[in-house]
């Protein structure tokens, strides 16, 4: 009864919010092509990203739900395992895509973009996004 209790008192404790400036966030090279900052909250993570022009990242998959802004230049989604659904994403679009459909992404133009994902990429945080390192 006591573990209950104090998982009721938990959740009814008044969580805080947390203020970044991107400016304030250490920002990651993972490749040559790409600079990445990261914040995340309990069950969301946004990366504000930096990518080159001709940069592909490969093929994957994730349990992720990916919200993908562009800022600027241009994001040529590849979608499905073999590819076949193409969507250009222009500055002031927005692409969501489900959890697990596979994708690639080439930058078309130097391109500044901003993705959300929920739940946390538990592999970004913990650096074991090699498919992006090189």
């Amino acid at each position: 009864m006591r573990a209950a209790q104090q998982l009721a008192d938990a959740a009814a404790t008044p969580r805080q919010a947390r203020k970044y400036a991107w400016t304030d966030v250490t920002p990651e090279h993972l490749n040559p092509s790409m600079l990445r900052r990261m914040v995340h909250g309990d069950r969301i993570l946004v990366a504000d990203m930096q990518l080159q022009d001709g940069f592909v990242v490969p093929l994957h998959h994730h349990d992720n739900e990916q919200v993908t802004m562009v800022k600027s230049g241009v994001i040529r989604f590849r979608l499905g395992a073999e590819r076949t659904q193409i969507i250009d994403v222009h500055p002031g679009e927005v692409l969501i895509i489900p959890s697990s459909v596979p994708h690639e992404a080439e930058m078309i133009g130097d391109v500044e973009e901003m993705d959300i994902f929920t739940p946390l990429r538990e592999d970004w945080l913990s650096g074991t996004d090699d498919y992006l390192r090189g």
